[in-house]
């Protein structure tokens, strides 16, 4: 009998930019999902020496305001990114990985999903490396395109640039990789109007998550915007429903110093080309407005 809920851990560099927000409230609003973890990632140095303290803090934040402190589990990841492709960072966060995949069956699967650098799923690996075989899924938000950069992109992908040495540990160990590239995930985005007409009376949650989005373009933006990519949200998409995202099956490539593609193994992997996303915001627009609602009624 298959399970009525789909188990999850989403590992997530909360704090580095203003789309995570996003992500994790959609995956903690989805009643298919058993959340069996959040996992705080670092994002480097290059804005806090404590990045993934950082991302800890906004998670603790984002839980208090969807009153569920104390309800959901919070492991924390490795501070920094792992010094080779054989040394891994322990932390609670990567044995979480560890003890969840000994649960995992083929008709009930672990979904990873890694808003941020894949550290913790490497350092679960070379911790544990018969988790290759178990039927656990990794879902990851990084790299550039197999075509290119994405428009705008001046240099190596964010995500990889942030531990090179774990995606090519991920890559390279077989396991089962979605994967969702730059030149896919940067075309998630939403528009001011959006989403104070969606979600601008949306209770605290709302308007938090709203206020976040202005306050990282304000800082890092200082040309005229108007929008902002929610480009983690395609991992919870691709969670709900597999088939809202186009995959191509490519040989696991490696990863250069400069980020982009090496010949690597013949291990499968799949890429996601486009994502759905019509679906995937009005599905976490509603539900969103869903819990501000059940909330003034409580």
């Amino acid at each position: 009998m298959r399970p009525s809920r789909r188990r999850v851990i989403i590992n997530t560099d909360a704090k580095n930019e203003a789309d995570d927000q996003f992500a994790i409230v959609h995956g903690l609003l989805s009643p298919t999902f058993d959340v069996r973890g959040l996992i705080p990632a670092h994002f480097g140095t290059r804005r806090s020496d404590r990045s993934m303290e950082d991302s800890r803090a906004e998670i603790d934040l984002l839980l208090d305001l969807m009153d569920l402190t104390g309800q959901v589990t919070v492991a924390n990841g490795a501070p920094t990114g792992i010094p080779d492709e054989q040394t891994p960072v322990d932390s609670p966060g990567a044995r979480l990985i560890i003890e969840e995949s000994k649960l995992a069956s083929k008709d009930d699967p672990l979904f990873v999903a890694f808003l941020g650098p894949l550290t913790d799923m490497a350092s679960a690996i070379l911790l544990d490396p018969e988790l290759v075989h178990r039927d656990v899924i990794v879902i990851w938000i990084g790299g550039r395109g197999y075509g290119g950069l994405a428009p705008g992109w001046p240099g190596i992908e964010f995500n990889l640039s942030n531990d090179i040495h774990a995606a090519n540990v991920v890559f390279g160990s077989g396991i089962t990789v979605w994967q969702v590239p730059s030149d896919v995930y940067s075309k998630v985005s939403v528009s001011y109007a959006e989403l104070d007409e969606k979600i601008g009376d949306a209770g605290p949650l709302g308007k938090y998550l709203i206020d976040q989005l202005h306050a990282w373009n304000a800082k890092y933006h200082p040309e005229p915007i108007e929008s902002r990519s929610l480009g983690d949200s395609p991992a919870i998409a691709l969670m709900l429903y597999p088939t809202s995202g186009a995959m191509r099956v490519r040989p696991a490539p490696r990863f250069g110093s400069d980020g982009w593609y090496l010949p690597g193994t013949n291990n499968p992997i799949s890429v996601c080309e486009q994502i759905d996303v019509r679906f995937l915001l009005e599905d976490m627009f509603a539900k969103i407005r869903r819990f501000a609602r059940q909330r003034s009624q409580s």
